[in-house]
């Protein structure tokens, strides 16, 4: 346990997080942490289940005299995105999270925090313990996959829970409560291409190089998609583009990105240039890196950009199934694409282009669509659709989830408007994220059920800059336990 962290307050919740960093849990790798809340469960007494597909379902009854209170489900997702920094030596399936105070904040040394969702997690298992505090029914949903897929939402099977009241702890801005969100769609892209033998192209006058683009901040490609960073499969693109066309570039190999959720931050490429054009593309590599530089300047300050020599690989794409590739990802739309017309401030519709890979003989690429609006998303995916076949490859959608249709009228939102007004002095903002949330899939199965999301401040989630704020998490911990105790 890190004692730094223990000593934070509150204990009851900052002791179980420490607790939650010790124990591996990547998307799809969440078996540590499943086995970790059901032994929390037996330890605790407490009623606990493993669903079908990985879910833990903990219940705690009521205080007395408080059995007849509407039951609360809590809700959290066990796994985290697992990123890190290039330089960063880390094994997400086997090694803890180095976390540490900064000031205010909590972050970890050069990876994802994982405080999406583990401080949710952590107050989950805080309110499961707590015993001074009275409470109706209570029920706790700990659900694997959500960055990946939202699996563990997917396979909730209907008559699982019994409460009446859904909160979940997956949100990111203290002060906010979130009654609705946008539904998403993976475009999986596949581009076969023809590889050639590097020494058939009068090998003697090649020079191979490995470009790395790194330092792009990334992040959540539902809470940051309309910030402006740098996508680094389309940065990296950009150059590959016009060094074909003024040096000659070929290219070996392609890998950025990992993630479906998140803004990739680093992209590297095996390329050959001429001898003759090293000079001049050497320049090249430079002159784009002041050029992106300041383009994004204020929003991305720690961009690299380099060549570095490698010994000649033994393949490169065909010319033409390189230009196909170069246009097409050239042509892929990116980034926020629609605004809501009466919120200008909140994203309507966007995509990532989170995932460039070649793997010998195809490019395999993945985009996130999300939008509030069900028919807009299904006319970006057609665009995309178009473009793609144009080039040549193959689309396939998966993956897709609804919308959270927003209740104004919301008896658990009256209910924490009316805590956070007594609490703070100020009314809680009312908002709908453009993220996903799993509450839109649990709608489905449970549609009586009254929805709200809320959490503490977390900036820069599924990136290396990943924080947590230390003053809005004992925020969000006494706006729990006094909504545990009104509803």
């Amino acid at each position: 346990m890190n004692k730094v962290l223990k000593d934070l307050q509150p204990q009851a919740l900052w002791k179980h997080f420490s607790d939650f960093c010790a124990i591996p849990h990547p998307s799809k790798k969440e078996g540590k942490a499943v086995e970790f809340v059901r032994e929390f469960a037996l330890a605790q007494g407490l009623d606990c289940m493993v669903d079908a597909v990985g879910n833990v379902i903990i219940r705690k009854p009521a205080s007395p005299g408080m059995e007849d209170r509407p039951g609360v489900v809590l809700q959290a997702h066990l796994d985290m995105v697992p990123q890190k920094n290039s330089d960063t030596q880390h094994d997400f399936e086997n090694d803890p999270i180095d976390a540490y105070v900064d000031g205010d904040w909590v972050r970890a040394k050069g990876t994802t925090l994982g405080a999406d969702n583990g401080i949710g997690v952590a107050a989950a298992l805080a309110a499961l313990e707590m015993k001074d505090v009275k409470h109706g029914p209570l029920e706790v949903l700990f659900t694997i996959e959500e960055e990946c897929g939202m699996t563990g939402a997917r396979g909730l099977q209907a008559g699982v829970l019994n409460g009446s009241v859904f909160i979940n702890l997956d949100s990111e801005e203290e002060g906010e409560l979130y009654i609705g969100c946008a539904g998403g769609l993976n475009v999986e892209i596949s581009l076969p291409y023809i590889s050639e033998p590097a020494d058939s192209l009068a090998s003697d006058s090649l020079v191979s190089f490995e470009l790395r683009l790194t330092g792009l901040r990334g992040g959540h490609s539902g809470l940051d998609i309309n910030l402006g960073r740098g996508n680094a499969n389309k940065l990296m693109n950009r150059f590959l583009w016009n060094a074909a066309r003024t040096r000659g570039l070929r290219l070996s190999s392609i890998n950025g990105g990992n993630m479906r959720n998140a803004i990739p931050r680093e992209a590297f490429a095996v390329i050959c240039v001429p001898s003759d054009s090293v000079d001049g593309f050497q320049k090249d590599v430079a002159d784009f890196l002041t050029v992106i530089s300041a383009e994004l300047a204020g929003v991305e300050t720690g961009l690299s950009f380099t060549a570095v020599p490698v010994g000649r690989p033994a393949t490169v794409m065909d010319k033409a199934s390189q230009d196909k590739f170069l246009n097409l990802v050239y042509a892929i739309p990116n980034g926020a694409i629609r605004m809501i017309a009466d919120k200008p401030e909140v994203v309507e519709t966007s995509t990532n282009l989170a995932i460039v890979k070649s793997n010998g003989k195809e490019i395999e690429m993945m985009s996130l669509l999300r939008s509030s609006v069900d028919s807009a998303k299904e006319d970006l995916a057609n665009a995309m659709t178009a473009v793609c076949e144009l080039a040549g490859a193959t689309v396939k959608e998966s993956g897709a989830y609804p919308g959270w249709k927003p209740d104004f009228d919301s008896p658990i939102l009256n209910i924490m408007n009316d805590i956070h007004q007594k609490l703070y002095d100020k009314p809680a903002e009312v908002k709908v994220i453009h993220a996903g949330l799993e509450c839109a899939i649990f709608g489905g199965n449970y549609p009586d059920m009254d929805y709200i999301s809320f959490g503490p401040t977390i900036q820069h989630p599924h990136s290396p800059s990943e924080r947590v704020s230390i003053p809005s998490v004992a925020n969000f911990w006494e706006y729990l336990v006094e909504t545990l105790k009104a509803v």
